[in-house]
């Protein structure tokens, strides 16, 4: 009786182990690390903006009267109909009692500039955003431009300066390559920067004062 108790319980743990190894799936290795994409680094004269940008990616030339550069990814088309990426001063400093610029407002003429030049206009997305610790906007839209034939999406962040001066940084490119290229254009967004402001000439920084090491008594002298 207990012979055949045993080679029943064996029969059992048999027929389980198959179930349990098939429960059981290969540990997955862990993904390669990927190396960072090389990237260059550019700064307006002047002692203005400056942003890192792929690579591979080559300088078409500046724009607003040198207050801008434009950057852009290696393609086969007419340059007309490339992707590329704007970086710009778009207003300059606001002097005496000239009122500044809002981003509000600098949205509503980049909206209807758009507009103007093309067909099937979609706003996609507006947001409040923070570039570099400073107030900014974002607007992305799609349309049909009439002087190219061709379907373009717009990203483009405007950044309030601290002197009221405003800033932008756009991506213009097809519909197609919005996946492939966002992800650089947020890349480069998140590298803009101003240069820190430098203390008034004949100042210098405030700096902790160090506290001066108590001054050891001379031990006192041994009689002879």
């Amino acid at each position: 009786m207990r012979l055949l108790l045993r080679v029943v319980i064996l029969s059992v743990l048999a027929l389980g182990l198959p179930a349990v190894a098939a429960g059981q799936k290969p540990s997955t290795p862990p993904a390669p690390l990927r190396k960072p994409v090389p990237r260059k680094r550019y700064c307006q004269p002047d002692g203005g903006f400056c942003f890192k940008y792929p690579g591979s990616w080559t300088m078409l030339g500046k724009v607003y009267d040198g207050d801008g550069v434009v950057v852009a990814p290696p393609q086969k088309l007419d340059k007309a109909l490339w992707d590329e990426i704007t970086v710009a001063l778009i207003t300059p400093l606001s002097e005496g009692d000239e009122e500044a610029v809002s981003l509000d407002v600098m949205i509503e003429q980049a909206s209807k500039s758009m507009r103007e030049g093309g067909q099937a206009f979609e706003t996609l997305q507006r947001q409040q955003r923070t570039v570099d610790h400073k107030p900014a906007q974002m607007l992305k839209v799609r349309y049909h431009e009439k002087a190219t034939d061709r379907d373009w999406v717009e990203e483009i962040v405007f950044i309030q300066g601290p002197e009221g001066e405003i800033y932008s940084v756009a991506l213009k490119c097809s519909p197609e390559n919005l996946a492939r290229l966002e992800p650089l254009f947020t890349g480069v967004l998140e590298s803009w920067m101003l240069p820190e402001p430098e203390p008034p000439a004949g100042e210098e920084e405030d700096k902790p004062k160090q506290p001066t090491p108590p001054s050891k008594a001379a031990p006192p002298s041994q009689p002879h």
